[in-house]
C-alpha cells in the first residue's frame, strides 16, 4: 500500500525534508535509502524524488526536478522501489536526460525492462585480471601508456583544454564494442559537439548518452553515472560486450555532492567536500571490471584540477583510486605527468615484441632534449649530442605529442624507428641488438622516408 505524507518540514536548494513515521505501521509508507517517491501538489507540480537520509521519523529526499514552484503541502508517496533505468538493446543510439527520460524525440521505450543502478560492485573472485589492450589510435596513449580492459583511468586537465574533443576522439577511435557516455553539468554546446561527433563518425548506433546539462537540477548530476555504469555492467555481463564508459566532468559530480551535503547541514571536510567523496568515486570507478566469461567495463573520465591544483581534493582522491592518469595541458599529452600502471600487462605480451624497449628509449631522449632545452635557454654552449636531442625533441612534439595526431599502434611504433634513425646512431641507443638489426631503417630509405611523409 502506498502512503501519501504531507508533512514537508523544510525544503533546502532541492533537498525537502517531510515527517514520516507518523500514521503508518511498520511495512506501510516507511522509506529506505535509495527509494524512489513521487512528489506531486495541487498546482501541477511533478518529479521523483530519491530518499538520501533517514533520521528517526524525519526523511531526507532529493527532488530529481528541482523544488522551485514547490509548496509546503505536497503530497509525497514512496514507491518501495530504486531508481532504475531502461535496459534494453533499444537504448543504442539513444540519448537520456539526468532522470534516464529520452530527450531525442526517438520510440518510446516505458514498455522496455528496467534495471535498478547503484548497485555494489562485482565480486572479486568474478573478475579476470585485466590482459586485453583497448586501441585508441592515439600514439601518447597506445605507445606510452597502454589503455587496457577493465582500467580505470582519469583526464587530468583545466579548464580551456581540449579535453572534450580528446574524450570524443578516443570514443570514436577506440575499438570497444559498446559507448556509454555520461555528461555531468555539460553546456548545451559541449552536448551538441558530442553528439555530432558521434553522428558524425558513424559510431552512434553503438552508444548510448546520458546527459545533464548546466540548467538542469543539480541533484541528476548525482544519477547520471550510475545509470550509464548499470547500463555498461549489464552489456557486459549478459551480452558479453567490450563497453568503454566515458564521464565528462567528474568534478562536477563532486561539486554536486558537496551542494548537497550542504543542504543536508554535514559536517563539511576538506575546501567544503563531504567526508565521504573518497567513498563516493571509489563506489563509481570500482565498477570498472573485466568479467569471468564475460565482457568488460572501461572507465575513462575527466576530471577537471580548479587551478591547475593536483592536491584539489576531487584529483588528489581520484588519484588513489584510478591506475594511472593521463594529464593533458597545453593541448598535449605530457609523457611525464601521465601514467597507467597496467600497461605492463599487454607491452611486449599482445603488442610487438619491440614496444617496451621502444617506449623506454623515446622517453629517455625526450628527457634528455628537455633538459638540452633548457641549457639552450640559458646560453649553454651545446654538444653535438646536444643537437641530437634538440632535433628529437621537436620531431617528437610533432609526431607524438599532438593530441590530433591518429594512427594504428604498428605504425607508431614505426615512426618511432624512424624518428630514432633520422637523429641517432643504432649505437646511441642502447637497446637490444636484435631489436635493432631488426627494425632500425636506414636513415635515407626511401621506403621509410615515404613512410614519414605521409604520417606526417
Amino acid at each position: 500500500m502506498l502512503v501519501s505524507h504531507t508533512r514537508i518540514v523544510d525544503i533546502v536548494g532541492d533537498i525537502i525534508r517531510i515527517r514520516a513515521g507518523a500514521g503508518a505501521g511498520k511495512g506501510e509508507g516507511q522509506p529506505c535509502l535509495g527509494d524512489l517517491a513521487r512528489v506531486t501538489s495541487d498546482n501541477g507540480f511533478a518529479s521523483l524524488a530519491q530518499v538520501i537520509g533517514i533520521d528517526g521519523e524525519m526523511v531526507s529526499l532529493q527532488v530529481n526536478s528541482g523544488t522551485k514552484g514547490l509548496p509546503n503541502n505536497a503530497e509525497v508517496r514512496f514507491l518501495g522501489e530504486a531508481m532504475q533505468v531502461t535496459f534494453s538493446g533499444s537504448i543504442l543510439g539513444r540519448v537520456f536526460d539526468g532522470a534516464g527520460v529520452p530527450i531525442d524525440r526517438g520510440p518510446d521505450l516505458s514498455h522496455d525492462p528496467a534495471i535498478p543502478i547503484g548497485g555494489p560492485s562485482a565480486n572479486p573472485m568474478k573478475r579476470v585480471l585485466a590482459s586485453r589492450m583497448i586501441r585508441t589510435d592515439v600514439p601518447m596513449i597506445d605507445v606510452f601508456n597502454c589503455l587496457v580492459e577493465s582500467q580505470k583511468i582519469p583526464i587530468f586537465s583545466v579548464s580551456g583544454e581540449p579535453y572534450n574533443p580528446f574524450l570524443a576522439r578516443i570514443g570514436i577511435q577506440a575499438d570497444a564494442d559498446v559507448v556509454v557516455f555520461g555528461g555531468l553539468g555539460l553546456i548545451f554546446d559541449d552536448y551538441a559537439f558530442f553528439r555530432k561527433q558521434f553522428e558524425d563518425a558513424g559510431v552512434f548506433p553503438r552508444t548510448v548518452m546520458f546527459v545533464n546539462q548546466a540548467s538542469d537540477p543539480v541533484v541528476e548530476r548525482l544519477l547520471v553515472p550510475d545509470m550509464a555504469l548499470a547500463v555498461a555492467e549489464k552489456f557486459a555481463v549478459e551480452e558479453g560486450k567490450r563497453v568503454l564508459v566515458l564521464l565528462t566532468d567528474m568534478t562536477a559530480f563532486a561539486d554536486a555532492l558537496k551542494e548537497v551535503s550542504i543542504a543536508m547541514e554535514r559536517v563539511p571536510a576538506n575546501r567544503g567536500y563531504p567526508g565521504d567523496l573518497y567513498s563516493q568515486l571509489a563506489r563509481r570507478y570500482e565498477k570498472a571490471c573485466d568479467f569471468r566469461g564475460s565482457g568488460s567495463v572501461t572507465i575513462l573520465s575527466v576530471t577537471t584540477m580548479p587551478g591547475n591544483d593536483v592536491t584539489h581534493p576531487v584529483p588528489d582522491n581520484t588519484g588513489y583510486i584510478t591506475e594511472g592518469q593521463f594529464y593533458l595541458h597545453s593541448g598535449v599529452l605530457d609523457p611525464f605527468g601521465s601514467l597507467s600502471r597496467l600497461k605492463q600487462h599487454v607491452i611486449g605480451k599482445v603488442t610487438r615484441e619491440d614496444h617496451g624497449q621502444i617506449m623506454n628509449t623515446m622517453i629517455r631522449f625526450y628527457s634528455g632534449a628537455r633538459e638540452a632545452e633548457q641549457k639552450q635557454s640559458m646560453a649553454f654552449e651545446l654538444s653535438d649530442y646536444d643537437l641530437q636531442l634538440l632535433r628529437f625533441g621537436t620531431l617528437f612534439r610533432e609526431r607524438f605529442m599532438n593530441i590530433e595526431v591518429s594512427m594504428p599502434l604498428e605504425t607508431a611504433l614505426d615512426l618511432c624507428w624512424q624518428t630514432l634513425a633520422e637523429c641517432f646512431q643504432p649505437e646511441q641507443l642502447l637497446m637490444k641488438q636484435d631489436l635493432i638489426d631488426r627494425y632500425f631503417p636506414h636513415q635515407n630509405g626511401e621506403a621509410n622516408q615515404a613512410k614519414v611523409e605521409a604520417v606526417g
